[in-house]
């Protein structure tokens, strides 16, 4: 892994990842993005691998008063979950934090996804291999919660693939997953934005069209 490695952009940095993903173009694929800043990583990917991309709704759970730092993450469903980071001691944290964050973020992703997918239902993931796809893993946080969910389902096989992540969550991830894939492993890890040249925000009015372009354009062909 080229730790020095400079990413152009989110689209420069799936197709990256999709040459490395090639052993597993057999049409048994779904990429699952986190939105926002995986679509764009997802999108070129799912190209490639001529398979659907689908959202993987989770968002973070901020420790207080720094809004950049996770300490935790929910996702959506049935039985939404949440999972904070082992280091995180509830003790420490204002009464009723994590429960009223929860229920933030989980009125967030419910937003998101009318906004996102409309009237486009859930791709099925039934005996699939699910590509997790996002920007950049930091803490991990959000990602351990993201595939505590998925590790319910009947899937064929789980692979993480990501431009940029700690070290040490890339060691974690590798005992979870059947693969990780991830350009670049920095030590010591500051931020995944540094190591883009183009690290601009993605917009919502993105995440919508990437999403239509994978459903009328599924590759590259």
């Amino acid at each position: 892994m080229n730790i020095d490695l400079v990413l152009p952009n989110r689209d420069a940095a799936g197709r990256m990842l999709a040459d490395r993903l090639e052993s597993y173009r057999d049409g048994r694929n779904v990429v699952l993005a986190l939105p926002r800043g995986g679509v764009p990583v997802g999108l070129q990917i799912a190209r490639r691998l001529q398979a659907p991309m689908d959202l993987l709704m989770v968002r973070k759970i901020s420790m207080p008063g720094f809004p950049e730092f996770a300490i935790g993450a929910v996702i959506d469903g049935a039985e939404p979950q949440v999972l904070l980071n082992e280091a995180v001691d509830p003790a420490t944290l204002p009464a009723g934090y994590v429960e009223a964050e929860a229920q933030r973020m989980l009125a967030e992703i419910a937003r998101r996804r009318a906004l996102y997918l409309q009237d486009h239902p859930a791709i099925p993931l039934a005996g699939k291999r699910a590509i997790v796809v996002d920007d950049g893993i930091a803490t991990g946080a959000t990602l351990r919660v993201a595939l505590a969910a998925l590790a319910r389902l009947d899937l064929l096989e789980i692979v993480v693939a990501v431009p940029v992540a700690a070290p040490e969550v890339v060691r974690e991830l590798r005992g979870k997953v059947a693969d990780v894939v991830c350009l670049i492993t920095p030590e010591p890890f500051r931020a995944v934005g540094l190591h883009y040249v183009n690290f601009d925000q993605v917009s919502d009015a993105e995440v919508t069209e990437a999403l239509r372009q994978s459903r009328e354009h599924p590759s590259l062909a």
